[in-house]
């Protein structure tokens, strides 16, 4: 015998998404700030993993057509998207809530970088910095080949 009723955890991932509030935007966002490394095309393919696959705020066309929109406007995409994402969930307070949640930790962090640097500058290994723009690389390549698949499925 079935029945109509979900799942607990399709309800609790339901209830999850249901939450319009600024500060559950800004928590979000804030978590992806902390975890999200990489340029604006890295950040567009993390953002399509959690607000189209995992929270399903938007459909996988909306998202597309919100990432087409932010194309083409002068400044990094990703952060238009953000932005445009809190206010269709929260209104102007989520829209000022997505934008502080991500871009803090990296503000946060780059001041840190840069007090260290200026402090310590002269001990830090010359190959770090190789490092990490490798690791960006990869994911970079990653995001672009996530949303590619998904996106450009005719070609």
């Amino acid at each position: 015998m079935t029945t109509d009723r979900p799942s607990t955890a399709t309800t609790a991932a339901h209830e999850v998404s249901r939450d319009t509030s600024a500060w559950a935007v800004f928590l979000v966002f804030l978590r992806l700030g902390l975890t999200s490394f990489g340029g604006p095309v890295a950040h567009l393919g993390y953002f399509r993993d959690m607000f189209v696959h995992r929270r399903r705020w938007l459909s996988e066309q909306a998202y597309a057509d919100i990432v087409a929109l932010c194309q083409f406007l002068p400044g990094p995409a990703s952060s238009q998207v953000g932005i445009v994402v809190g206010l269709s969930r929260a209104g102007y307070g989520g829209a000022l809530a997505a934008w502080l949640g991500f871009t803090l930790p990296a503000a946060i962090a780059l001041i840190v970088l840069a007090l260290g640097l200026a402090e310590f500058g002269a001990t830090v290994p010359a190959g770090l910095l190789h490092g990490l723009k490798i690791a960006a690389v990869a994911i970079v390549a990653q995001a672009v080949w996530g949303m590619g698949s998904t996106l450009c499925r005719g070609m």
